[in-house]
């Protein structure tokens, strides 16, 4: 098992228990694999999964059976409905039957969508070939299954081809599809390009494409990053967009959506979009219909973007035409910060969270790199942070709707990532059920500022339910200090009151941004993210449909 998996892999997130304690000593001895120790098993495949978003290189994670793997479970499911290739391995009962501490682990890994290959005696090595091969095909994540008892039998010789390839052939482009768009947005008086984290190995020809056609581009939330730099790059689209970057999408006639899924957070609930603008959407899976979509180009990404290229390229050499006429370059290019500031002088000790992040944003080193947790904060670093280019956030826990997993998936983001600086978003809450991990992301991280938005409540469910008359106790966190847990791991903390206690960022800055400082910002919570103003009134117009 270690010797295929050192064929394809160079980094293992684990936490060691009797299940995996050979297979890490394995590694350990006979590989150049590194190995990275996390503190709760949750922290192993949030930390693989953020490995390969930013590393786009194949996660694996290692966890022992039983509560060891149903630790795992949330980062599971997660993964799998993020298109994550990876692998976990998980110890597992013997084969001569469940103890009294065994689950059906098969079961289990099944209810959340990942298959699971038994390891055997026989077969080890190829066992773990076809697992590797799914995960990586298939884009999901998958379960190597060790039982209790078979590390330390004897294997069989195995003759394995360690040098094919993974992956399979790209899917084959509908080739009229592509064109069929390229016309279309040769046509177009304002076209516009949506990328998403599934686009990512086809940026150059999509920012090709733009600059051919005079488009405006745009990107979702995973992939924020992708137009850096680009004049006429709206920036996120969606809910986390402003109102000026929505007001160009909607009133975009021809749109062109790579790797992205067009969910409620990219479409704004549905109304990013016109209701009449024609929309290509470039996949090469069979996606359930959207609602937004009026054409389906199917095929791999890379493929489609640099058939679309050629077409539109050739064309627009031969009868160049101007788009979107009218339009202000700067005007655009103002769009994804024009926010409202916040107030630089907070009352009653308790910061603004636009003014602290626009002006941690000036402070911190530009080539940064963002492990974000869940929950109503977040929305803080898309309006006022800025990203230097694609793979420059994770936002691992999104796609379950799960919150605690910034400091479990931080480590990862650190290992892809070694010569950035590590910016790790959470809140109170998040915070305090990740918080074991708060250890790794101090071993892992060369250069880190971990940002804790300390409200001292569950801020989502106060806004969502605690507004409409819902017993808010249950919603409240009691405050606690997460500077002194910093200073306990050997990290700096410092609690944040007002802007002037940002001096100390400043201050680590200066000195080469070494080393991890966590900020306890005591946050003003009355302050509403525009996204969560969104989601609370979509809700209120459902509860009134039910209502009918």
């Amino acid at each position: 098992m270690a010797t295929v998996l050192a064929a394809h892999v160079s980094d293992v997130f684990g936490l060691m228990g009797n299940g995996n304690a050979y297979l890490i000593d394995a590694l350990a001895r006979l590989t150049d694999v590194t190995y990275h120790a996390v503190r709760h098993e949750t922290a192993t495949v949030a930390s693989a999964d953020a490995y390969h978003r930013v590393s786009r290189r194949i996660a694996v994670a290692t966890a022992t059976y039983g509560a060891g793997f149903t630790n795992t479970i949330t980062s599971l499911a997660e993964a799998v409905r993020s298109y994550t290739p990876l692998l976990l391995i998980a110890g597992d009962a013997p084969t001569t039957g469940m103890r009294d501490w065994d689950l059906d682990q098969t079961a289990i890994a099944t209810a959340c969508g990942a298959t699971t290959f038994v390891i055997d005696p026989a077969t080890p090595g190829a066992t773990t070939l076809a697992a590797l091969r799914h995960a990586v095909r298939e884009r999901t994540a998958v379960v190597l299954s060790v039982p209790y008892d078979v590390p330390t039998a004897d294997a069989a010789d195995e003759t394995l081809d360690l040098d094919a390839p993974l992956d399979a052939e790209p899917v084959a482009l509908d080739e009229g599809a592509a064109r069929a768009a390229a016309e279309a947005l040769l046509a177009a008086e304002r076209p516009l390009v949506l990328a998403g984290r599934g686009g990512r190995a086809a940026a150059a020809d999509l920012w090709a494409v733009a600059d051919a056609i005079g488009a405006l581009t745009v990107s979702s939330a995973p992939a924020r990053g992708t137009f850096a730099g680009r004049t006429l790059d709206l920036g996120v689209a969606g809910g986390f967009g402003s109102e000026r970057t929505l007001g160009y999408m909607r009133d975009a006639d021809v749109v062109l959506v790579v790797g992205a899924s067009l969910n409620q957070f990219t479409t704004a609930f549905g109304t990013a979009l016109g209701e009449h603008a024609r929309v290509f959407r470039v996949d090469d899976r069979d996606v359930a219909p959207n609602p937004a979509v009026t054409d389906l180009v199917r095929g791999d990404a890379s493929l489609a973007a640099a058939a679309i290229r050629g077409i539109v390229e050739r064309a627009e050499q031969a009868v160049p035409r101007e788009r979107w006429a009218g339009v202000d370059p700067e005007h655009v290019a103002g769009a994804q910060f024009d926010r409202e500031p916040g107030n630089d002088d907070a009352p009653a000790d308790r910061l603004d969270p636009r003014s602290l992040m626009r002006e941690l944003d000036a402070i911190v080193p530009e080539q940064r790199i963002v492990a974000s947790d869940g929950g109503h904060f977040l929305g803080w670093v898309h309006y006022h942070w800025r990203l230097p280019s694609a793979d420059s956030i994770t936002l691992v826990g999104t796609q379950f709707q799960s919150i605690g997993l910034g400091f479990p998936s931080a480590p990862g983001v650190a290992a892809a990532a070694p010569d950035r600086t590590l910016t790790v978003v959470t809140g109170d809450g998040g915070g305090l059920m990740g918080l074991a991990d708060l250890d790794s992301v101090v071993r892992a991280a060369r250069s880190a500022i971990i940002i804790v938005f300390n409200d001292a409540a569950y801020t989502a469910e106060v806004t969502q339910y605690g507004t409409i008359g819902l017993d808010q106790r249950a919603m409240l966190i009691d405050r606690v200090d997460f500077a002194k847990f910093a200073e306990g791991v050997g990290a700096t903390g410092v609690v944040v009151r007002t802007l002037d206690d940002l001096q100390a960022v400043r201050d680590w800055a200066e000195r080469g941004a070494e080393g991890t400082i966590l900020l306890d910002c005591r946050i003003d919570g009355s302050i509403v993210a525009p996204f969560q103003q969104e989601i609370i009134e979509n809700m209120h117009k459902t509860a009134k449909r039910i209502q009918r």
